[in-house]
């Protein structure tokens, strides 16, 4: 890296001056290559652990609803079909949220889009402690779902402010932080749910309210969506500051004759997904999404549920809390680090569309989860 950026810095200099003073034409350099001056550093860490405690977030406010679903279900007195619907109706509200928060991403930027949801997953998913009947309670749920929708942009931002040669390894390894939340969730429960379900649901937002700390104080505006958007000297002052903070001197490689080329950005709508050119690829990607969806979701909900029976038969004996086996489930969930383990080391030399065919066909006892977003994610970008 460092004989790297020297080279550059030497190309700058050459670029800048000739002789004693004499300056030289300007130079234009894609964003990519931008990009991939900065190797890897402090800034991408910076962003890496905004972006990760967002994957943090999802996983804990999906997987609370095994524990809270029939935690309520013994409390509320809640029939099977309400119980469901407090599943569904956070799937409904993230199916909602990222139509809209996609579109806010694309339309108003990827840091307020990335804000926005953490704001929205923090303020609703506190509430939920609050919440005094089921009605209020499918509201609020619904509302975090909707937050969750929006958790894809965090993703692209950090995506986005990765060089090309480090994206299939680091898109893995964000899947850590997912990992975590799926350990976090048993855990808050076995130490709050006999004591207070309100306060394992705002164990739970934690993480989100994290991230969007962290989001404020040290995630930019993606440079790529600055572009396409016509703000260039931005763009270039984004990439200047990262440059600063992974220690390299902005002035050797961006100094003030480099400009950002102009990148032309296709329009496009929704349409356009299903067009000739498109469609084939859209309706494998939907039917792909789909199949992971349900079998990773589907897994997650079902581990919980598999100790349903004891869980409600001991809710009498404890004071109306189901008696979960919190040993069963966390040690289910710390399965899914080998999978992570094995991928983030093989991505590169298997390829992304490989690794989620041959690996997956060949271990299939692995967690989906592992599959179904940390390899989805990484082949977006083969």
């Amino acid at each position: 890296m460092a004989s790297e950026t020297s080279g550059i810095a030497a190309d700058s200099e050459k670029l800048s001056y000739q002789g004693q003073g004499e300056a030289v034409e300007e130079r234009t350099i894609s964003v990519d290559d931008a990009i991939e001056s900065l190797g890897f550093g402090k800034f991408q860490r910076r962003v890496l652990w905004a972006a990760g405690l967002c994957f943090t977030a999802d996983a804990t406010e999906i997987m609370l609803l095994s524990f809270l679903s029939l935690t309520l279900q013994s409390e509320w007195e809640l029939t099977a079909r309400q119980t469901a619907t407090m599943t569904a109706c956070v799937f409904a509200g993230s199916l909602v949220g990222t139509l809209i928060l996609g579109y806010l991403g694309d339309h108003l930027g990827r840091r307020p889009a990335f804000l926005l949801s953490c704001a929205i997953i923090s303020l609703f998913g506190v509430f939920t402690a609050f919440a005094t009947n089921y009605a209020s309670l499918i509201g609020i749920r619904f509302m975090v779902g909707f937050g969750v929708g929006g958790l894809t942009v965090p993703f692209d931002i950090f995506a986005e402010f990765l060089p090309t040669s480090h994206r299939g390894k680091h898109l893995l390894v964000i899947e850590y932080f997912w990992t975590a939340g799926s350990l976090m969730t048993p855990l808050f429960a076995y130490l709050t749910l006999a004591s207070s379900w309100r306060l394992f649901v705002i164990l739970c937002a934690i993480p989100c309210i994290v991230s969007g700390i962290l989001g404020v104080c040290l995630v930019p505006e993606s440079p790529r969506w600055l572009m396409s958007v016509g703000q260039d000297d931005r763009a270039l002052e984004v990439i200047r500051n990262a440059a600063a903070i992974n220690g390299i001197d902005p002035n050797a490689i961006f100094h003030n004759n480099v400009k950002l080329k102009d990148e032309h950005v296709d329009k496009s709508n929704f349409r356009d997904l299903l067009s000739r050119k498109w469609r084939r690829i859209t309706l494998y990607l939907w039917g792909t999404w789909v199949g992971y969806a349900v079998g990773y979701y589907g897994t997650i909900l079902a581990v919980t549920r598999v100790f349903d029976a004891d869980a409600v038969e001991g809710a009498d004996a404890n004071g109306g809390t189901p008696d979960f086996d919190y040993r069963a489930i966390f040690i289910s969930a710390s399965a899914e680090i080998l999978g992570l383990i094995i991928v983030i080391n093989t991505v590169d030399s298997v390829g992304r569309i490989p690794s989620q065919t041959r690996i997956r066909s060949r271990v299939p006892f692995w967690d989906e989860q592992f599959f179904e977003c940390q390899l989805l994610h990484a082949s977006k970008f083969s």
